[in-house]
């Protein structure tokens, strides 16, 4: 499947997490080139045994190594969706996009979110798009 989507979870900062694991995790996300990856902050929540682990991770490291891997996330995410500019793809329109309503918006079969000019009455149906340009998690494209 050489156009399949790989997305991930992951939590920075879990307690015990060492600069070596942390190291992992960035090496792995950068063999991988996810197409986006939610990433997060451990939070310490209170009756959890997590909570009670005595190796929390200070604040700073954990801001940190976030700043670190959301940095390597976004530039994979930009590479990854690079290589579906130009090419024409079959759009499934969900909605009207609400920040500009002159734009409809959908998804591609690998689930990345496209914007293509449009109206109401599309939603529902599926349109060969031209993805014109990536914005790193979204494209703009006509059809």
């Amino acid at each position: 499947m050489p156009d399949i989507a790989l997305t991930t979870d992951i939590i920075v900062g879990f307690p015990g997490e060492t600069e070596e694991d942390f190291q992992e995790t960035l090496d792995v996300a950068a063999r991988v080139k996810f197409d986006n990856a939610f990433t997060f902050l451990y939070s310490r929540r209170t009756g959890t045994p997590a909570a009670a682990m005595a190796e929390q991770i200070p604040d700073p490291v954990m801001h940190e190594r976030f700043d670190r891997l959301l940095a390597l996330v976004q530039d994979c995410a930009c590479q990854q969706a690079d290589r579906l500019v130009g090419e024409r793809r079959e759009v499934l329109v969900e909605s009207v996009n609400p920040q500009d309503a002159s734009l409809v918006t959908g998804r591609l079969d690998n689930n990345s979110i496209v914007h293509f000019p449009g109206d109401r009455s599309m939603i529902g149906k599926i349109y060969t798009v031209t993805l014109k340009e990536s914005k790193g998690f979204y494209y703009l494209g006509e059809r």
